[in-house]
């Protein structure tokens, strides 16, 4: 190595052992190996070196560099390593055998009603499923009896996604994969398919008082020989006097919904205003719970189950909107909001 090369690799390792933070090593980077740095800068001085001593000049640069680049990784690492291990032994120690103080939090409205929901629906033999939250347009409309370019699907502002997918507006997008997971179970052992599937659906909604781009559903369906509206209405008044403890007056009005026929609307008395009308219910006393009926021969040719021979029913319970007849919340958006001192005033120690 050249004597001006020597010097340079002596001055950066007596610099390099003194840095100490990050800042100061790429202030050191910059310094050797930047683009007007001292390493750099050897390799300009190769025009006023006799030919044949380039050659090894050049070399000698370049063994430098590589060197020098090393050594500043080499640092880098040992520097993220003592910080790591300062902050560790900065930590205050704790016991982790102490019992965890549950005061701190708490469940969200959400969820306990929906677990209650859960176990009511299970102890009437229904399953909880799962489902994704983004979907294919099959699963969200086409296999619910929505084809491409059907005026329904106007009914709902989707949020699409570039690969073609869409996050999910309805609960109802699992229906087809339900059918398909336990039509062998009806078919050949002759078991009702009995299932209800919570979840977060999104929709691109001006919001207000009863309305939010982000909302919660449960998906409810059942498929065996003979099922009729009264099966319906039955599991329904169940699950809403398990619910609130009490009868609710509820109506069931005619509602179109592609992948049901017939369809209906299933309102409760809004528990708010006692029916008076308030901005929850819109002012009629009111408030839309429930999209049900009988599942569309067409939805059940999609999922494999042969329309002629069993019939169900299939409903879309607002989590959402039971929450906020439960609680006596009066605005839709308080429980998306975020705010614990808003959130926690509706729970309990469940």
């Amino acid at each position: 190595m050249s004597t001006k090369t020597a010097e340079v690799r002596e001055s950066f390792l007596a610099a390099l052992a003194l840095v100490t933070t990050a800042d100061e090593l790429e202030r050191l980077r910059v310094e050797y190996i930047g683009k007007k740095g001292l390493v750099t800068e050897l390799l300009k001085e190769m025009k006023s070196i006799p030919n044949e001593e380039k050659k090894a000049f050049g070399q000698a640069v370049n063994v430098l560099k590589g060197e020098v680049s090393d050594k500043l990784a080499e640092k880098k690492e040992e520097i993220v390593r003592l910080e790591l291990e300062r902050e560790l032994n900065s930590m205050p120690e704790f016991d982790v055998s102490v019992p965890a103080d549950l005061s701190r939090g708490s469940y969200h409205p959400i969820t306990l009603v929906q677990r209650q929901c859960e176990d009511i629906f299970k102890s009437m033999g229904f399953t909880v499923e799962d489902y994704s939250e983004i979907v294919t347009d099959y699963e969200c409309f086409e296999s619910l009896n929505i084809p491409k370019n059907h005026p329904a699907r106007d009914m709902q502002d989707t949020y699409y996604l570039e690969n073609g997918q869409l996050l999910k507006s309805q609960t109802s997008a699992a229906q087809n994969a339900i059918y398909k997971k336990y039509k062998d179970a009806l078919i050949n052992e002759g078991k009702p398919i009995k299932a209800i599937f919570p979840g977060r659906c999104f929709r691109n909604e001006a919001t207000d008082a009863c309305h939010e781009n982000t909302f919660f559903q449960m998906e409810g369906v059942m498929v065996d020989k003979n099922i009729s509206i009264s099966n319906l209405i039955f599991f329904m008044k169940t699950m809403l006097s398990e619910v609130f403890q009490k009868d609710i007056k509820v109506r069931l009005r005619p509602g179109f919904f592609p992948f049901v026929e017939p369809g209906f609307e299933l309102d409760i008395s809004c528990l708010i205003c006692g029916g008076e009308g308030c901005p929850s219910c819109k002012h009629s006393g009111w408030l839309e719970l429930c999209p049900c009926g009988m599942i569309h021969p067409e939805v059940l040719k999609a999922g494999g189950i042969d329309p002629d021979e069993y019939t169900g029913f299939a409903f879309g319970l607002g989590l959402t909107r039971l929450v906020m007849m439960k609680y006596g919340i009066k605005d839709i958006r308080d429980l998306n909001s975020g705010s614990l001192k808003t959130l926690t005033q509706f729970t309990d120690d469940k």
